[in-house]
């Protein structure tokens, strides 16, 4: 199994759907098992290119797209998506070289804030606060 080609058909259908595809998904595209899909999404876990879910070795999250509802939503290229963060809600619309609208709230106050992305510039005020140097960011990535 070429973890590369897997890679790359993740990111395709994240691009596409918004979302981390399942094992079985890419197996079909990639015409072999769940379980070399299974076994690749390890590796690429291990490479620190994905995260996985605990409990099901599926996809948790493929940088910058995550596979579960976040407080991080992002519209683009009439895509939704979910970023695991907001550095990674920039990343989905620098991806897909498209405007965007993200929908967030302050994680101090919860004060609901809209952001825009046009022309890949950001519109509008604000600020972002990492919890965590980034050097530190995978010791726990799924909490940063």
């Amino acid at each position: 199994m070429d973890d590369g080609e897997v890679r790359r058909v993740i990111y395709d259908m994240a691009m596409r759907g918004g979302t981390p595809p399942l094992a079985r998904d890419v197996a079909q595209v990639l015409g072999t098992t769940p379980e070399d899909v299974l076994s690749s999404f390890q590796r690429l876990a291990d490479a620190h290119i994905v995260v996985l879910q605990r409990d099901t070795r599926e996809i948790l999250m493929a940088m910058p797209y995550s596979a579960v509802p976040t407080a991080f939503a992002v519209r683009a290229n009439a895509i939704h998506a979910f970023a695991n963060c907001m550095w990674d809600a920039f990343g989905i619309p620098a991806m897909l070289h498209a405007d965007a609208h993200i929908h967030t709230s302050c994680a101090d106050c919860g004060t609901a804030a809209d952001i825009r992305i046009e022309k890949s510039a950001v519109v509008g005020e604000g600020f972002v606060h990492f919890a965590r140097p980034v050097r530190e960011w995978w010791n726990d990535v799924v909490f940063t």
